[in-house]
């Protein structure tokens, strides 16, 4: 197969393209490197069946050059903003990299006769839970500009596939940490601690609590279902168990040998506006086409912060 991974050089499209190469696929990585890193691709580009082309998704143009030249079968497409700090500062953000991308990739496709996509989509499309664990027939309020792009991407989505007979793949990711990502908790308490290893200041009360899972986990569910889906179709991808901010938090202090430092909570729930505080995951969906996770949230963040501390924490 020959697949295009837009965003491939970020922390979870990295991840796939070493994947799907192990499989013997051709692989075409493209990415901007804004937020990617041409250090994650690095063992790929020594493999004959890989591909990089520093090209901003947004310029279609190249895309449909690329998607001809490359003859792609399937498009996997991760490009987006990951910077959530800087889109509440400057929502135009969201709109170029998370929802113009995806406008850009839906036409070149219409114009080139690819057929198959994948779409990472988000948990944050939901908004606050007041109720049971989001499913995906769930209603849609995002609060924050990241999740109204990617609510806005898959409508477009919606409509390119009904217009131009395209189906589409789409996964609302719950919390995806492991080796080489990029941003989240885990990652700032790190780096906190290591300018100033003599307390932790937190965001909010600590109680946050949200399922986390391995990127290697996510793949396998990603590549379980593979090219076979008609029309649209939506899946919840995560743990069904949660973790706490005062779990992570008490880890990473551990794991960097700080036990004792004292640890500065706020007298509030939210620790930013559009954090969601709390949320659960309905996966009953994907199990049934028979994908399951096997770690739990907590042994998820455990083996994450264990990855990090020895990559970020000396």
């Amino acid at each position: 197969m020959n697949y295009l991974v837009t965003g491939g050089a970020g922390f979870i499209g990295s991840h796939l393209c070493n994947r799907l190469l192990k499989n013997g696929d051709c692989v075409v990585c493209v990415d901007n490197l804004q937020r990617g890193d041409e250090t994650n691709i690095r063992g790929c580009i020594k493999n004959a069946k890989f591909k990089f082309y520093k090209v901003d998704a947004t310029d279609q143009e190249s895309m449909e050059a690329i998607m001809r030249d490359q003859k792609t079968d399937m498009v996997y497409h991760l490009a987006a903003n990951t910077d959530l700090w800087e889109s509440m500062k400057d929502p135009e953000l969201e709109h170029h990299c998370t929802f113009l991308t995806t406008q850009s990739i839906l036409n070149a496709m219409r114009n080139t006769g690819v057929k198959k996509l994948f779409f990472s989509s988000t948990s944050v499309i939901y908004g606050e839970q007041k109720g049971s664990p989001f499913t995906e027939a769930d209603e849609l309020h995002p609060i924050t500009y990241y999740g109204s792009a990617k609510m806005a991407s898959e409508a477009y989505i919606y409509s390119f596939s009904y217009m131009n007979d395209i189906d589409a793949l789409i996964y609302r990711f719950s919390n995806i940490i492991g080796d080489k990502m990029t941003h989240g908790v885990i990652r700032d308490f790190i780096f906190k601690l290591k300018n100033d290893p003599t307390h932790l200041d937190v965001r909010g009360n600590g109680y946050q609590t949200k399922p986390y899972l391995y990127v290697d986990e996510l793949l396998s569910a990603i590549l379980m279902i593979g090219k076979d889906f008609n029309g649209v179709e939506i899946y919840n991808v995560g743990a069904t168990s949660c973790t706490n901010v005062r779990f992570i938090a008490e880890a990473v202090i551990k794991e960097m040998g700080l036990e004792g430092i004292p640890i500065n909570y706020e007298d509030k729930e939210m620790g930013y506006k559009g954090d969601i505080v709390k949320y659960e995951y309905n996966v009953d969906k994907i199990n049934k086409r028979g994908w399951h996770s096997i770690m739990s949230s907590d042994e998820t963040v455990l083996r994450t912060v264990k990855e990090l501390v020895r990559e970020f924490g000396n």
